[in-house]
């Protein structure tokens, strides 16, 4: 492969058919810069389009370029394109705005509530949004955010997900001091308890099914766990909690957990389609229940707390090469393997 004009893109094709594939290394056009990319973390969406050729409502209608949890090294700048230089380490804000971006007033500014939004490694629109599996992309320069010193590329392409977290924990107006209940303690959920305890929580309690979930949660900061595969029951009035699972069956349990007149925060995605849920307590506990999606420019707090600290390596468990990406995938999705965040290495031949 002749590496100065092509590449090789992790691509799936339909359910179950992923493939690496040889593309044309992107030229930025104006306004725009060429990414190498190095590290990329594998997500849900990913692991739903390559199982069953969709994401929530979108399907694939052709071929799509996987990934949104990207970071990597500027490789040439577009023209017109000021504030970067070539070689310096960046991650992406994955979501570009389709239209004029006008909000109503009682929303403006929560740009992840415009309904329009194309983002990496969509199929929401025809022709799909690729994504940074690929070990070149071009990206508009209002997309890129420069990693702070001492922040590697391998967390930077973690900034995404921990982004989401923030965005979760800033749901609550005031964490500090306050006891949090978090359920479900995948990739999330334990960035939802390192933000938790960012945002200065007093306790953070985790809880899940998976006894290796557990340990990665506690190595992000959790105060104590709940093994609910043991018997072990949720924590009873609790000031904030997290539902991170995305399961509606523990929907009630959640519910019980939290205090008369506590917060309820929905991390994890509910199916789209009608579910069975004991919803009782909402009333009778006057809980405020709150749902949390994606993030608005809580990359920027999420690239400051990982300048200052942060440690996101706990979440690591496994590192595959890109050639690899379709093993990868398999591990991702295995609740056997004990994985929590899979990478890619998407620089390898650089």
């Amino acid at each position: 492969m002749n590496t100065d004009t092509r590449m090789r893109a992790v691509v799936v094709h339909g359910p179950g058919d992923l493939r690496i594939d040889e593309r044309a290394r992107p030229v930025p056009a104006p306004g725009e810069v060429l990414l190498a990319l190095e590290w990329g973390g594998i997500c849900g969406s990913d692991l739903a389009y390559w199982r069953n050729g969709a994401s929530g409502t979108a399907s694939l209608a052709h071929p799509l370029v996987l990934g949104h949890e990207v970071a990597g090294r500027i490789a040439a700048l577009g023209e017109g394109v000021a504030g970067l230089r070539e070689g310096q380490p960046v991650t992406v804000h994955p979501a570009q705005l389709v239209g004029d971006g006008v909000l109503p007033e009682r929303i403006a500014g929560r740009t992840n509530l415009y309904p329009h939004v194309r983002y990496f490694g969509s199929a929401a629109f025809d022709p799909h949004t690729d994504g940074g599996f690929s070990e070149y992309r071009a990206v508009h320069a209002a997309q890129v955010r420069p990693l702070p010193e001492g922040v590697g590329t391998e967390q930077g392409a973690l900034a995404e997900p921990l982004a989401v977290a923030l965005h979760a924990a800033g749901r609550v107006p005031d964490l500090r001091g306050r006891t949090v209940l978090v359920n479900g303690c995948g990739p999330i959920g334990s960035l939802v308890v390192a933000a938790a305890k960012h945002r200065g929580a007093g306790t953070v309690i985790a809880a899940d099914l998976s006894a290796s979930s557990l340990a990665v949660a506690r190595a992000m900061g959790a105060d104590e766990i709940r093994d609910l595969s043991r018997g072990e029951a949720l924590p009873d009035d609790v000031d904030v909690v997290f539902e991170a699972s995305g399961a509606a069956a523990a929907l009630g349990g959640v519910l019980r957990a939290t205090a008369r007149g506590g917060t309820l925060v929905q991390v994890g995605n509910l199916p789209g389609s009608a579910v069975p849920a004991v919803l009782g307590d909402l009333v009778t506990r006057e809980i405020t229940w709150i749902g949390s999606y994606r993030f608005v420019e809580e990359i920027d707090d999420a690239l400051l707390a990982l300048r200052d600290g942060l440690d996101v390596s706990p979440l690591i468990t496994h590192r595959f090469p890109l050639e690899r990406a379709e093993e990868a995938l398999a591990v991702a999705a295995d609740p056997a393997s004990g994985s929590s965040k899979v990478m890619l290495r998407l620089a390898a031949g650089r």
